[in-house]
């Protein structure tokens, strides 16, 4: 029996009685016995979102499936080099029926994008993996690891574990996902195994010199001249463990950056000795803040600071769209921030 979006994907958070999560083998039966799908990650993707959509988009085509990847950013510009990034598009004007939904790497459903949830129909089964401890558990089949430093991780071992498509393209994408939410395999959910899963990753043929050079080397020149403009205005708090900067919307459209040239910028202020709070305010359209936030503490949990302004994400990294003028919702925010540091 096929149900609407709204009954499809209502949340589990206000039901504790079952949070035991979905098995690989009972995704795997989904993925194998229903014929269209639909592959959705979060709006603003970072390269976990987009580089789990494609794998997963030509994994299915693999299987000989009919699928469709959305995001409702499209596929960044910066993305634009991973093999199969021609299957990610915009959601259409008109609502489309599915057999499976997959939410990959996003929190909460409405992470999905106003746009990319009204043009989804009829859906017979959603199916939500992620790595966020905030997730409130949506969907039918659920697969949370909250360990996993990557969704791509999660994927990796989705594919592997159920003899399911894995080339050297679906490979390519995986590690664009794992290596760009690890900071390159520096951050601290960084494991044994994610290291093994690379090495795996790395059989399947992927030149990871001329990757890496795709990820880390290829900035447009805008992108410098934003992050120049932001440390002349950087400001500490909290005797110096909190850093934070803030863009105003004239000054970038004033520079021309799009979006997407703010992921990473952060990193700038989380790198700074005695810093153990990093905060970016970027003010966007409509009144709101887009709030990110990194930690190098687990005391100072950020997950925690962003929940209490109705965001999410893990102990070191989270964000938040906090509605507001850009100055107040700086002050809130900081002063939440240092509250959480004070005694560190």
């Amino acid at each position: 029996m096929t149900t609407t979006i709204a009954e499809a994907v209502a949340d589990k958070a206000d039901s504790t009685a079952n949070l035991t999560n979905s098995t690989f083998a009972e995704i795997a039966e989904v993925l194998r016995h229903h014929e269209s799908f639909l592959v959705l990650s979060h709006v603003r993707p970072d390269g976990d979102a987009l580089g789990s959509e494609i794998a997963m988009g030509l994994a299915l085509q693999k299987l000989g499936k009919k699928v469709k990847v959305w995001n409702e950013e499209g596929l960044l510009e910066k993305f634009a080099f991973l093999p199969g990034g021609e299957l990610v598009s915009v959601p259409p004007n008109e609502p489309e029926d599915f057999d499976v939904v997959l939410a990959l790497d996003t929190a909460t459903r409405q992470r999905l994008g106003d746009n990319c949830l009204a043009a989804v129909g009829k859906v017979k089964v959603w199916v939500n993996i992620d790595h966020h401890p905030s997730n409130p558990r949506y969907g039918d089949l659920v697969h949370i690891d909250s360990i996993a430093p990557a969704t791509g991780q999660i994927l990796f071992e989705l594919l592997q574990s159920q003899d399911l498509p894995l080339d050297e393209a679906i490979a390519e994408n995986l590690f664009a996902a794992i290596s760009t939410d690890t900071g390159s395999f520096q951050y601290p959910n960084t494991t044994a195994r994610t290291f093994e899963i690379a090495a795996d990753v790395l059989r399947c043929g992927i030149k990871v010199g001329e990757l890496s050079q795709k990820l880390y080397e290829s900035y447009p020149r805008r992108r410098i001249e934003l992050l120049r403009v932001l440390l002349d205005r950087m400001r500490f708090d909290g005797d110096g463990k909190v850093a934070s900067f803030s863009l105003p919307l004239a000054t970038a459209k004033e520079l021309g950056v799009i979006p997407e040239d703010n992921e990473g910028l952060i990193d700038h202020l989380r790198a700074i000795q005695g810093v153990i709070v990093a905060i970016f305010f970027e003010e966007l359209e409509g009144g709101k803040v887009r709030v990110s936030m990194r930690s190098k503490d687990e005391r100072a949990d950020v997950c925690a600071i962003c929940v209490s302004f109705k965001g999410g994400g893990h102990k070191l990294a989270a964000g938040a769209r906090v509605p507001g003028a850009l100055d107040d919702v700086a002050q809130r925010v900081t002063a939440a921030a240092v509250e959480a540091v004070r005694s560190l």
